[in-house]
């Protein structure tokens, strides 16, 4: 590797440019990747990379590729066709590698990845900057100190995936060749936005908002990296509209600072309704937060967090201090032609438009950590959100390590969005195949809820989404049945849940493992549906199905409206999730088309989703 000398380099007094790749870049700029902490001075490197397979193993340093074979659009995945490859073949490493120019300003300049999976390892300009392991996290490094005196400046990345490998956290990717059953294509490499900001020589480096709802307060935690001056300050606002709630400034102490920002409670239930975040009212506080030096702004971030709380009392799911029916929905998170990675921020924005408009006030994000700008669109237009680890299939050290690792950046990013309410870091007990027979398995499931519920203990967590419950805060039930009379007779009011419990046996697995009764928590039917269409000539081919076949819209219609109409009136569920928001590949069991065209119409749809039950309460119908 050559590294150049800064001291002795000189910068021509002229610089020439490409007005197309300007163009380029300007329509490839995207929105602030990270919603809750934004700067001013950042700039996108999304666009056009160089890009080249390496099947032959990787490699500890960057070396001459003289000859890239591709270019490739960065932050779409090489499996996929928008990124200009669409490759689906196995590729265990990969190589990308651009020119940039800096954003304008003086400070330091930190390098981000919103994800790449799922091993990276950075240079800039020839120097080694970071290395990353775990393919839905993001991290950043500063690369002020490699910079050249000179622009461009260059960075390159090696990103290893192995397609085969089955103990690291992998979702939906299929380890097979061509997707099969429930498994979708590979997403290789860089997936989520590559960008770069300026910031001082001491900068607010990550906050956190824990909203007090029983003491009418919000918790602010904010960390400062670089320098770390004595006198440091920090300057928060928060404000409704026009309204300011707080206007306080705070000491840095050893880099940090943390407090709980009493809010003025009236104790008028009219006007905490009106601070109060819901689905139906989704109310943001916002904040401007400054960080001051010796009466000098060195720092200035913008962000935002709500009030609002999430707990169980007996047998219901609680908002706000209220019985809250959850009507979620199954989401993927997929789309035909860029996979994991959204094809824009409108189409975030859009797919919680439309889980809204049918009826629903929360999705089960399904085996994907899902791009921040979908949480932001979750946070301002009120979407509830449950956020699923990815899941390994393997049990070994090497599985475990990598997804408490993971899952430990996964509450880290999203702990202050107000949309996330539910933690579910198992589902089906996929990873933990023994788990009715082998202690390791349960203490495992048990040890990942009670870390979760360390790291953040004002949310409810799922041990194991489906069957196999051990310590969890609500009994999640998968139930494919698409019967409706039987579902009626299975979960009715004549039921007896222990009964229930006891002879229920969903996939051929028993609901709760022995030692782990019902302890009257909320029970509900978290997977169900999954009622397909399949006219004959399919998307997915002869590969296409769903848990029932339709022939027709109209019977597909009136078979979700039977369905919806027993388990909204079915008194033992505090809420479902219905299977599923979209077309997926293969499966054709979505209630809108791969392409987010509802299959019948969507006020039809949204009629059926809320069908007056006998436990809906005016705020949650």
């Amino acid at each position: 590797m050559q590294t150049m000398d800064r001291g002795r380099e000189t910068c021509p007094k002229e610089e020439t440019s490409d007005p197309d790749n300007e163009s380029r870049e300007q329509l490839l700029t995207t929105a602030y990747p990270r919603p809750q902490l934004q700067r001013k001075n950042w700039k996108s490197l999304n666009g056009q990379w160089k890009f080249a397979f390496d099947d032959e193993g990787g490699f500890a340093c960057p070396r001459d590729l003289s000859e890239w074979k591709h270019t490739i659009e960065v932050p779409f995945a090489p499996e996929s066709d928008a990124s200009g490859i669409g490759d689906t073949g196995f590729h265990p490493n990969c190589w990308y590698e651009r020119e940039f120019e800096l954003p304008p300003g003086e400070g330091r300049v930190l390098l981000h990845f919103g994800a790449v999976d799922y091993h990276a390892r950075v240079w800039v300009n020839d120097r080694f900057v970071v290395e990353h392991e775990g393919g839905h996290t993001p991290f950043s490094v500063d690369i002020t100190h490699v910079l050249n005196p000179c622009e461009p400046q260059r960075v390159t990345v090696w990103a290893a995936d192995d397609p085969h490998d089955l103990a690291k956290p992998r979702g939906k990717q299929d380890w097979q060749l061509e997707p099969h059953s429930i498994w979708y294509p590979r997403t290789s490499g860089i997936w989520q936005t590559v960008w770069l900001e300026r910031v001082g020589n001491t900068y607010i480096d990550r906050i956190r908002w824990t909203p007090e709802f029983e003491r009418w307060e919000i918790g602010f935690y904010a960390a400062v990296a670089g320098e770390h001056q004595n006198g440091i300050q920090i300057k928060a606002k928060l404000s409704v509209g026009n309204q300011v709630l707080m206007n306080d400034t705070y000491e840095v102490i050893n880099g940090e600072i943390n407090r709980r920002i009493a809010l003025s409670d009236p104790g008028i239930d009219d006007y905490r309704n009106e601070l109060l975040w819901s689905p139906e009212k989704p109310t943001l506080i916002q904040a401007e937060i400054q960080l001051w030096h010796q009466g000098k702004l060195i720092d200035e971030v913008q962000s935002y967090t709500a009030m609002r709380c999430v707990t169980i009392q007996r047998e219901r799911f609680m908002l706000n201090g209220r019985p809250y029916y959850l009507r979620l929905v199954l989401d993927q998170g997929y789309w035909q032609n860029t996979l994991m990675t959204a094809p824009s921020d409108e189409a975030l924005r859009r797919d919680v438009e439309l889980v809204k408009l049918m009826g629903f006030n929360g999705v089960r994000k399904h085996q994907k950590i899902e791009d921040p700008r979908f949480l932001y669109w979750a946070d301002t237009l009120g979407l509830l959100v449950w956020e699923e680890m990815p899941s390994a299939y393997r049990f070994t050290p090497k599985a475990v390590q990598r997804i408490v690792q993971e899952w430990t950046e996964v509450i880290e990013r999203d702990c202050s969005h107000p949309c996330i309410v539910v933690w579910v870091p198992f589902n089906e007990s996929w990873g933990v195949p023994n788990l009715v027979d082998t202690q390791a398995h349960r203490d495992y499931v048990q040890a990942l809820y009670y870390l979760t519920k360390t790291l953040d203990p004002t949310r409810l967590v799922v041990g194991n989404d489906g069957w196999e419950s051990t310590t969890t805060d609500l009994l999640a039930i998968h139930d494919y049945d698409t019967n409706p009379t039987r579902l009626a007779r299975r979960y009715g009011p004549e039921v007896n849940l222990s009964d229930l419990l006891e002879r229920r046996r969903p996939g051929g697995r028993i609901l709760t493992l022995d030692g782990y009764p019902h302890q009257g928590q909320p029970v509900m039917l978290t997977e169900f549906g999954g009622i397909a269409f399949l006219p004959g000539e399919t998307p997915g081919g002869d590969k296409a199905w769903g848990y029932e076949r339709c022939s027709n819209i109209s019977e597909l219609q009136i078979k979700y409206t039977a369905l919806l109409e027993v388990v909204n009136k079915t008194e033992m569920f505090s809420g479902f999730c219905y299977t599923q928001l979209t077309d997926t590949f293969q499966e054709a069991n979505g209630l809108l088309y791969a392409d987010r065209t509802p299959k019948f119409p969507i006020e039809a749809i949204r009629d059926a989703t809320i069908a007056q039950g006998g436990i809906c309460t005016p705020t949650s119908c």
